[in-house]
């Protein structure tokens, strides 16, 4: 830091663990003086700013969260229209201390006692705080309250111990992801992101068909979920039993044991020829859902003593039967139950490769499109994708040197916090990733507009906090207990943040920052629609046909 000349503002008052206050120091008149450091001109008490705590060689960086004036009632001096006996207060949120090289440090070891000074800080001791990020280049905006200073991140704090981008529907949650995964590319050229993008905002057709996206060329590619096919064999025994067993059912537990061992027994009869030895219940390989189909039915329709008794089972698998008929007669599930590429387990590697980047042709962000997906089967979809992502590393030798990126869109609509069991699965491949996926480098990067819908273990696990604009008292508030005690403070200007604005907090950032984020280029197709250009010159009529087509064939970008 530099040295701190003709900058003393005032004095510290009160001295609590998460907060100081300050009286500030007036002029003979009741005025707080502007302090000038170089070509910075500080209006004292400012909420927003830094300012310095000196004493003994302690030396803190504290930021001003509020001020008051408050004293006795004595009578207005006719000149400054103020009570001479009325003081005013700042109260200071602790950052952290600059050691004796003048590095910022996080937390704080030493604590002022009351008569401190309190100085103000110029550029130059703020700039000095980001120094810390800035040898890796990650910049991703400016300071909101100097546009001339650029803020930068760290990147293995962000992406390799999880985040969040919390913000409410127009904040600008898409332009920040598209604007840190742009600048992650360009400074990390051999990132491997994986997206799911539940509306179609980071890669998506124009009006000429032409497939567009929210990155340069060559840097994504975009797969339709039902393109990808995840297929029904590479689910495990727990999310098969999610599938087509109703656990309501009388006869669900009959059903989920003569599940294992058929599943069991045909994983094993189909890779007698792989020579891998033992195979699990939840070995990823090929089985036969036919054959499945037909061992319940054989097992459902057996009789003893001649065709005279019926058999031990007989009658407990209907409602199976008729669940799984069901599931393999909804054209939603065809990606799914009956995929048309994956149909044998040689044909694994393949899909992986297209999962991680590694495809024809190779990129650094896979955008995988969930806005074909029916809405009722995402969540089936997003646990496949989750389950992948951690267990193509867990399983990679070479973890430590393809780290992953998991960014998931909306996540509130498939990590929920609790209740809903059709997003169990989903939920459980997420927290297991928000859990583990830092020790096999798998980070998870979850975006939502309402918090308080999201899963408390995935956010909990989040180490940077990436806060745009918040209004609901409700979010905000479980906002404020997620993040650290020190930062709670913070989470009261959500509120106020402008468009693309956001409060980062945690590990990423050198202190609390208020910013400006830059905007993307080229943007994603995120803009709100405009209602006043098109009620006032839009189209005359439209092709109702095609839109009833799209819907019965539940195929909105119309493929053929």
């Amino acid at each position: 830091m530099t040295p701190y000349t003709k900058t003393l503002i005032g004095q510290i008052t009160s001295v609590k663990t998460g907060a100081f206050t300050a009286t500030l120091i007036e002029d003979n008149e009741g005025r707080l003086p502007r302090i000038s450091t170089g070509k910075d001109n500080n209006l004292t008490g400012q909420p927003g700013s830094h300012v310095a705590i000196l004493q003994n060689g302690i030396k803190l960086l504290a930021l001003v969260t509020s001020i008051t004036e408050f004293g006795d009632e004595s009578p207005l001096n006719p000149l400054s229209k103020q009570a001479p006996g009325k003081k005013k207060f700042v109260t200071l949120v602790p950052l952290g201390e600059i050691n004796e090289h003048g590095a910022f440090e996080h937390g704080i070891k030493h604590y002022p006692v009351t008569g401190a000074e309190v100085h103000t800080v110029n550029d130059k001791d703020v700039e000095a705080i980001f120094v810390k990020f800035r040898k890796q280049g990650f910049s991703v905006g400016t300071l909101s309250s100097n546009s001339s200073l650029d803020v930068c991140f760290d990147p293995d704090a962000l992406f390799g111990r999880h985040f969040s981008i919390l913000g409410q529907s127009g904040a600008g949650k898409s332009w920040c992801v598209s604007n840190l995964l742009q600048r992650a590319v360009k400074v990390m050229p051999k990132a491997h992101i994986i997206m799911l993008d539940l509306h179609g905002e980071y890669s998506w057709r124009n009006k000429e068909g032409k497939q567009e996206y929210a990155f340069g060329e060559g840097i994504a590619r975009y797969i339709d979920a039902r393109d990808l096919e995840i297929p029904y064999w590479l689910m495990t025994f727990t999310e098969l039993v999610d599938l087509l067993v109703d656990r309501s059912d009388d006869s669900a537990s009959s059903q989920i044991a003569f599940l294992r061992n058929s599943v069991h027994e045909l994983r094993t009869k189909a890779n007698k020829d792989l020579g891998i030895g033992h195979i699990s219940i939840d070995s990823p390989v090929y089985f036969s859902l036919t054959e499945l189909y037909g061992h319940f039915e054989q097992a459902n329709k057996a009789t003893a003593s001649f065709g005279k008794e019926k058999g031990p089972l007989a009658g407990l698998f209907d409602q199976f039967l008729m669940r799984l008929e069901s599931r393999m007669n909804d054209v939603r599930y065809n990606f799914l139950l009956q995929p048309k590429r994956r149909i044998s387990s040689d044909t694994l590697p393949e899909l992986l490769r297209d999962f991680v980047g590694l495809g024809e042709p190779k990129c650094q962000v896979t955008i995988i499109d969930m806005s074909t997906v029916p809405f009722d089967v995402r969540p089936i979809v997003t646990a496949q994708v989750g389950r992948i992502a951690f267990e193509f590393n867990y399983w990679n030798p070479a973890y430590k040197e393809f780290p992953l990126l998991l960014v998931c869109e909306e996540a509130h609509a498939y990590i929920p916090r609790a209740g809903k069991t059709q997003y169990e699965g989903a939920r459980q491949s997420m927290e297991r990733i928000s859990r583990e996926g830092r020790k096999y480098g798998v980070g998870l990067g979850v975006i939502s507009q309402r918090p308080n819908e999201l899963s408390e273990t995935v956010l909990a696990q989040c180490s940077t906090f990436i806060c745009l604009r918040l209004t609901n008292p409700d979010d905000q508030a479980y906002v404020r207990d997620l993040v650290p005690e020190a930062e709670q403070d913070f989470v009261n200007v959500l509120s106020s943040l402008g468009q693309g604005e956001g409060m980062a907090m945690g590990l990423a950032v050198p202190l609390p920052t208020r910013l400006q984020f830059y905007k993307p280029d080229p943007p994603p197709n995120s803009a709100s629609v405009d209602f006043f250009a098109q009620w006032s010159d839009g189209p005359d009529d439209l092709d109702v046909d095609d839109i009833v087509n799209r819907w019965r064939r539940q195929d909105r970008l119309n493929r053929q």
